[in-house]
Formats: C-alpha cells, structure tokens, sequence
C-alpha cells in the first residue's frame, strides 16, 4: 500500500468526525486489535500488508478470541476497552472498518467477511451480501 499512517489517520479523522488525530488514532488501535483477534490465517497477514507497516502489528499481535462477536458485540467490546458509550463507538468501528475496506480488494474483504458472523458487512460500509 502506498498510503502512510498519517494518511490513514486522516481518512478515519474525517469519517468519524475527530477533532484531533489522536482521537483516529486510538480508534484505529482499538478497532484494529478487535478486528484481529477474530481473523486467522493469511487473511489476517494479507490485510496487515496491505495496511501502513504501524498497523500492521495491531492485527497480526491480537490475541485470538474465544467466541465470534455479532456486529453489536464486536462494537459493545470496542465500548468497554475505551471506556466510550456505544454510539462513540459504533462511528469509530465504523470509521476504521469502512478505511479497512477502502484498501482491501473485493476478494480478501469478501474472506474476511466470512471469518466473522452474518451482519458485519454494515460496519465495513458495505451491503449483505457481500
């Protein structure tokens, strides 16, 4: 990918509406750790290529979960981690995971998508199906 981290930063500022870069930042920390631990394999690897190099390990270092999250779930955790009420949330997952699906190819978004529960292509800003 030839976009920077700042770039990424940028493209989630604006989705979700930041006032600060630090705000993107740590929406991108959260949801990026969330989002790999319920990945495996190269579809997690092959996202974390694609993304700038300092995402990367936010995927690939996530320790596995134990049980699928429904989209509410997924942005119920994102929540708790931060400390944030669920619509704070909902616009960082939603932020970050539609700037995921900006840089991921059809195909891998599509693999990614069936590693997770039915519903999770909204938080892409995507349509089911997929």
């Amino acid at each position: 990918m030839n976009e920077s981290v700042e770039d990424l930063l940028d493209r989630v500022q604006e989705r979700g509406g930041y006032g600060e870069r630090r705000q993107a930042a740590g929406a991108v920390r959260s949801v990026l750790e969330v989002l790999g631990a319920h990945l495996v394999g190269d579809d997690r690897t092959d996202l974390a290529a694609l993304l700038p190099r300092q995402c990367g390990p936010l995927l690939i270092e996530s320790a596995p979960a134990g049980d699928p999250l429904t989209p509410s779930g997924f942005v119920g955790v994102v929540a708790d981690r931060d400390g944030v009420s669920v619509a704070d949330a909902r616009r960082a997952v939603t932020a970050v995971l539609a700037t995921v699906a900006d840089v991921a190819d059809d195909a891998l978004l599509r693999r990614i998508l069936t590693q997770l529960p039915p519903g999770h292509a909204g938080l892409f800003g995507r349509t089911d199906p997929f």
